[in-house]
């Protein structure tokens, strides 16, 4: 396959580039940059690549790179299962009482926390792994993207941010988690989660619309996990530019919390980590004529001896700290699931 020998070849000259084929396509697109600049995001058609906070929000533009598309054609690739020790039991509860602490004394209703599990590599391939990801989550938006002075990142997103098109938007509000089963009841805890996501995408948005339209929530399903969703549609308003309708939605409550200071101040302060790229979002930007952009979940990042896999969820006065490690460890096995080492 001609573009993934382009991306390792890219990668060996340590030039940028992104893959990606889209939820429920065949179709893989390559943006390729023949220099290592670091183009930030303010508004160009390209492929972009954007952080939780306070990142250099990075962008491949169209107008000066090669893009390319091909019909995928890989088979999987069985390999060995990848054993890790997660060793962040206490210390992630720990912090999820904290949450629960926060929300009880009223500083805020919601809270997303998230952690970093590091899986000790030395012999994971990238490009196969992309292999086994691309087959294995169909319906999910599916990349892996590098620069030099950012990183190698590689995931398999079940979450639309945005899609805009002459005018026309969809997003949707996604919350809620638990193994896929042939009987899925959701509980209390998860409704309520489901219904402050969106609340908060609606009130962020509605000054910003002629026309919005919210479905009732479905469960998604999103490899062995599955999750409650809810469809956001409209027009937006002439008047308004559509990177204000990004920034309006980003983050949602989905990654961060709501009211949206008050939980961000709390991650900011607590998580012990640095998100990076992580619940930011990436995608194809061109505007209001055809835009398509993603939250960056179920995502890694190549380290130099290890792949850093970060998972979250949401807190809310319900959560109970070890049903939460649980779903972090089971969105955790998205990744772990189809690395390949050789």
């Amino acid at each position: 396959m001609l573009l993934l020998e382009k991306a390792s070849h890219y990668f060996s000259k340590k030039l940028p580039f992104a893959l990606f084929v889209k939820p429920n396509q065949v179709q893989l697109n390559g943006v390729f940059q023949n220099t290592d600049e670091l183009v930030e995001f303010s508004g160009q058609k390209g492929f972009v690549f954007s952080g939780f906070y306070n990142t250099k929000d990075v962008v491949l533009p169209f107008d000066s790179c090669e893009v390319i598309q091909e019909n995928w054609s890989y088979e999987k690739h069985y390999q060995e299962r990848i054993y890790f020790s997660d060793s962040e039991g206490v210390e992630f509860k720990n912090l999820v009482q904290k949450g629960i602490n926060a929300i009880v004394e009223n500083q805020f209703e919601k809270v997303v926390l998230s952690r970093k599990i590091e899986i000790p590599n030395d012999t994971i391939n990238s490009i196969e792994s992309f292999k086994n990801l691309v087959n294995t989550y169909s319906t999910a938006f599916r990349y892996l993207f590098y620069h030099p002075q950012i990183g190698l990142w590689m995931g398999a997103t079940p979450e639309q941010l945005v899609k805009i098109k002459n005018g026309e938007f969809y997003t949707m509000a996604l919350a809620g988690t638990q193994p896929y089963s042939e009987h899925i009841v959701w509980g209390e805890k998860e409704i309520k989660e489901q219904e402050l996501v969106t609340d908060f995408i609606k009130n962020q948005i509605e000054d910003k619309v002629d026309t919005i339209k919210i479905s009732d929530a479905i469960t998604h399903r999103a490899g062995s996990i599955v999750h409650l969703k809810t469809d956001i549609s409209g027009s937006i308003k002439s008047s308004i530019q559509p990177l204000v309708l990004v920034k309006a939605l980003h983050p949602t409550s989905a990654v961060c919390g709501m009211p949206l200071q008050q939980a961000r101040s709390f991650i900011l302060e607590h998580e012990g980590y640095d998100r990076k790229y992580y619940s930011g979002y990436l995608g194809e930007w061109k505007g209001m004529e055809n835009s398509d952009l993603f939250v960056n979940l179920r995502c890694c990042e190549f380290l130099e001896n290890a792949v850093a896999v970060y998972v979250g969820c949401g807190i809310t006065k319900d959560s109970i700290p070890e049903h939460e490690f649980i779903e972090t460890f089971n969105k955790s096995r998205t990744i772990v699931s189809i690395l390949v080492r050789g």
